[in-house]
């Protein structure tokens, strides 16, 4: 079964990275309040980015290298990463 990072854009403009097996269930739990501590003091906006891994090990160093990008960096990774044929979820359902 596939890993997947992604990259959650909440309200106040932060970006949250994760690693998960199932990116839509993930992000429906982080809306509810389940799950990171980080949604706390800003609700999930959308799920602007994910990459797919191979297995637990290989997704979790992914993790890691992305939480080291800065912002920008971050940013940049989004704008050049297309959801073609997956539409965005955000907190409000799929994007059209």
């Amino acid at each position: 079964m596939t890993w997947w990072i992604y990259i959650v854009r909440v309200e106040n403009g932060k970006l949250y990275t994760g690693i998960t097996k199932d990116v839509d269930a993930r992000f429906v739990a982080h809306c509810e309040g389940r799950g990171a501590k980080f949604f706390r003091s800003s609700r999930p906006v959308a799920v602007v980015y994910r990459e797919g891994c191979s297995d637990k090990g290989t997704a979790l160093s992914r993790e890691v290298a992305i939480k080291r990008l800065s912002k920008e960096q971050k940013e940049a990774l989004i704008l050049n990463f297309s959801l073609v044929p997956d539409k965005p979820l955000s907190s409000t359902g799929p994007q059209e």
